[in-house]
C-alpha cells in the first residue's frame, strides 16, 4: 500500500499541503475531496513520486520510492500530458511496447468505451471525453498496483461518467488501488467508501 504520513508540501512560504496523512490500499478506492486550492492534485503528485513533501514521509509497498510502471496517473487535462504527435493507437499501446509485450488495443479501447476508429487519429482531431478514455485504456495496458487519479469525470457526459464509474470500480475489485480527487461529492460517494476532505489553510 501507499502510506503518505503527515506530509507538508510548501511553495513560496505558503504550505499547499499541512501535515495529510492517508493510505491507499490495493482493492480498495479512496476519494479525496476539498474546494480549489486546497492541494488535492499536489498530494497525488506526492503518492506518486513526483512531488517531494518537506516534511513527512511516502512508502510505496513499505519502499523509499515506488517500482517503475507501479503507478499510474489519470491527469485532469488529458492534451497536458498526451504527445500531439502520437496518434490515439500509439497513445494507448506505448506501455506494451516498452515491455515488449503484445496487446490487444482495440479489445482495451471497447473495455473503456473509444471507439477503436478513433485510434489513427491524432489528439488535435478528437474531443477531450475521446481523449480522456484513450488515456484510460493507456492505463488498462500498463496494469499498475495503483491508479490515481485525478477528476476522472470532468471531460465526460453522463453517459460516459457512469461508464467511467464502471470501469474504475471494476479495477479496484481486480486489486488496483486508486486514489480518486473530484469535486462532484456523488462521484466520490458512488466510487470510495472512504474518502479524505482537505481543508483551506488559514495564516496565522
Amino acid at each position: 500500500m501507499i502510506e503518505a504520513r503527515n506530509v507538508t508540501v510548501t511553495y513560496d512560504d505558503t504550505a499547499v499541503l499541512k501535515q495529510v496523512s492517508v493510505t491507499i490500499t490495493p482493492g480498495t478506492t479512496t476519494g479525496i475531496t476539498g474546494p480549489s486550492g486546497v492541494g488535492k492534485t499536489t498530494l497525488l503528485g506526492v503518492l506518486a513520486g513526483l512531488v517531494q513533501p518537506h516534511t513527512g514521509t511516502v512508502t510505496w509497498d513499505a519502499q523509499a520510492r515506488p517500482m517503475r510502471g507501479s503507478i499510474a496517473l489519470l491527469a485532469q487535462h488529458p492534451r497536458l500530458v498526451c504527445n500531439p504527435r502520437w496518434t490515439l493507437g500509439a497513445i494507448v499501446a506505448e506501455p506494451a511496447a516498452i515491455r515488449r509485450k503484445s496487446i490487444d488495443v482495440e479489445a482495451v479501447c471497447d473495455r473503456v468505451g473509444l471507439d477503436t476508429a478513433l485510434l489513427r487519429r491524432f489528439p488535435a482531431q478528437v474531443s477531450d471525453g475521446q481523449l480522456q478514455r484513450a488515456c484510460l485504456a493507456r492505463i488498462l495496458v500498463q496494469q499498475p498496483l495503483y491508479i490515481l487519479c485525478d477528476e476522472p469525470t470532468s471531460m465526460l457526459d453522463p453517459i460516459a461518467t457512469r461508464d467511467v464509474m464502471r470501469l474504475l470500480t471494476a479495477l479496484a475489485a481486480d486489486g488496483a488501488g486508486l486514489a480518486v480527487v473530484s469535486h462532484d461529492r456523488a462521484v466520490i460517494d458512488a466510487l470510495a467508501p472512504e474518502h479524505l476532505e482537505l481543508r483551506a489553510h488559514i495564516a496565522s
